[in-house]
């Protein structure tokens, strides 16, 4: 681990995201996705807390994020609207 991810404010989530979004192949990216499995494991240990407000924020910013990259770069369909990306 580096001195900069070290310094991260919210350690594991916030990698695993990175190495999702900069993932240029497509058949890696579906793996890279199972970020989410962290991401939810994170959210869940942060509504047993009263001190992770700011995190939790991130971490609805990133679920939005990875459902994006779904949607247009694996044309996953979008939970949200229920299209499907282009």
């Amino acid at each position: 681990m580096t001195a900069s991810e070290s310094a991260l404010p919210f350690p594991e989530w916030p990698l695993k995201y990175r190495e999702a979004l900069l993932e240029a192949d497509r058949e890696k990216l579906s793996e890279r996705i199972e970020a989410e499995t962290a991401i939810f494991g994170r959210l869940q240990q942060l509504t047993q807390s009263q001190d992770g407000q700011a995190e939790c924020q991130a971490i609805q910013d990133v679920i939005n994020a990875l459902r994006l990259i779904k949607r247009d770069r694996l044309n996953s369909p979008d939970w949200e609207s229920g299209s499907r990306g282009a």
